[in-house]
């Protein structure tokens, strides 16, 4: 295990790790007390800061999101020595400024996610085990990353509430309307239980994610097609690209 305070792992998919100036230098397999992670962590150094990349679907993207092994995911992670995750992710957008390629960073989160392995607290404890989860996302990441996009000046909406779904399927309208109901932003499906297992092992996470189209019945009820998400999101990663490359720069003249 490394004993880098500040190791960074980008949680996302195919792509993030093809970063201008990234030197990849090692792949690991980690095995877990709670199988196995959906892929090898992907080490990499950049200006002389490493950080390391995961593929939260696996490389060839064939894990749904409700099948995803999040327990081991994040043990993994912690097990090589991370301790920040900026978790990437495409998400429907459902309040009026949440279009389309827009980036978001948001602030709180609710989980209507069921039947996930969701905590590492049950089995044989000594005691029952509760964590806070009040504010569920890092401050300071969620800091950094507002400033690279400043830097950069891209349009990053800051704060947001995130509404984890069950996949794979998407919401119908219905659903939709009562997460705006409910004070939901924007809909993923993969932003949960991942952010309260790495609370759980006292890893800071963050998310970053970005608007792939407007959620169902938010479109003057047009039907969502996939060829419109993939469009939408070879602008919205190039963004997400850049604003990755930007923070671990930053990260290098500290």
């Amino acid at each position: 295990m490394t004993n880098n305070k500040n190791l960074l792992a980008i949680i996302g998919g195919t792509g993030l790790g093809n970063l201008k100036n990234l030197e990849i230098t090692r792949h690991q397999v980690v095995n877990t007390p709670f199988g196995e992670p959906s892929a090898p962590l992907t080490f990499g150094l950049l200006g002389g800061s490493e950080v390391v990349f995961f593929a939260r679907h696996g490389h060839s993207h064939r894990i749904p999101p409700h099948q995803i092994n999040y327990r081991a995911n994040l043990w993994a992670l912690r097990e090589a020595g991370v301790s920040q995750i900026i978790a990437v992710a495409a998400v429907g957008g459902i309040t009026s400024h949440m279009g389309p390629s827009v980036l978001c960073i948001p602030d709180q989160v609710i989980d209507y996610s069921y039947g996930r392995e969701h905590t590492f607290f049950e089995g044989t404890l000594d005691s029952v085990t509760h964590i806070d989860f009040t504010y569920p996302y890092s401050e300071s990441l969620r800091h950094e990353l507002a400033h690279a996009a400043n830097v950069l000046s891209l349009d990053v909406v800051e704060g947001g509430v995130y509404a984890c779904t069950q996949g794979p399927r998407l919401e119908s309208k219905a659903e939709i309307m009562r997460l705006e109901r409910d004070g939901c932003d924007i809909v993923g499906m993969t932003g949960m239980p991942e952010a309260s297992l790495a609370r759980e092992l006292g890893v800071e996470y963050a998310h970053l994610t970005v608007i792939a189209n407007w959620a169902a019945g938010k479109n003057d009820d047009k039907i969502i097609t996939m060829d419109e998400i993939d469009a939408t999101l070879k602008d919205g990663m190039r963004k997400v690209r850049s604003l990755i490359q930007q923070v671990l720069e930053q990260r290098s003249t500290r």
